[in-house]
């Protein structure tokens, strides 16, 4: 299991450029994300997302959990579908909820599609991947503008990760994002 510390913040668009301006060249991936629970919800219900997503057309299933410190413990492997995304998340030593997951009972609840433009950059200790994410979340047959700047940890400490998001965001007129792509997308399926 590894372990995901990031930041999230809501950005304008006309800030993109600027960041890219700043920090040089970056990678782009084309991502297409399907989210998938039970029909009870037993999923996110326990703060758990479940996910398979193309990047740049190769597909990768994702599990991750909450952790008590605030982070997120994250399982993922190759995949072409749910069925083999669930055996080899289990394969990993994913939580035991996995054994009980029967792929034909899961259900697609929301999903998004974006084109991440990503770079490792130095943090005060370590490294971290800047990621500029623009696109659309898809629930219940509607879609919602996503347009958003995340920092994830790769090495280093959670507080210097933290000092670079922090600065970026007042660089940039960042704001701060409580809410994961899945339960903003899940909130529009909902109808909420």
């Amino acid at each position: 299991m590894g372990r995901e510390f990031e930041l999230k913040f809501a950005a304008d668009p006309a800030v993109i450029p600027e960041i890219v301006s700043k920090f040089g060249t970056f990678r782009e991936i084309r991502m297409e994300t399907t989210y998938f629970d039970t029909p009870e919800h037993s999923l996110s219900a326990r703060r758990m997302t479940l996910r398979l997503r193309k990047e740049n057309g190769l597909c990768v299933c994702t599990l991750k959990v909450p952790r008590a410190d605030g982070s997120r413990g994250e399982w993922e492997a190759p995949a072409q579908d749910m069925g083999s995304g669930i055996a080899a998340l289990i394969l990993q030593g994913g939580p035991e909820i996995l054994k009980e997951l029967k792929p034909e009972n899961l259900v697609a609840v929301c999903g998004a599609r974006f084109t991440r433009l990503a770079k490792e950059v130095p943090t005060g200790d370590g490294t971290a991947e800047l990621a500029l994410d623009q696109g659309i979340l898809l629930g219940g047959n509607r879609e919602l503008p996503l347009c958003e700047v995340e920092v994830e940890l790769k090495s280093g400490s959670d507080s210097a990760a933290t000092v670079l998001a922090e600065g970026l965001a007042a660089d940039f007129g960042l704001v701060k994002e409580e809410k994961s792509k899945f339960r903003r997308a899940l909130t529009l399926a909902e109808g909420e």
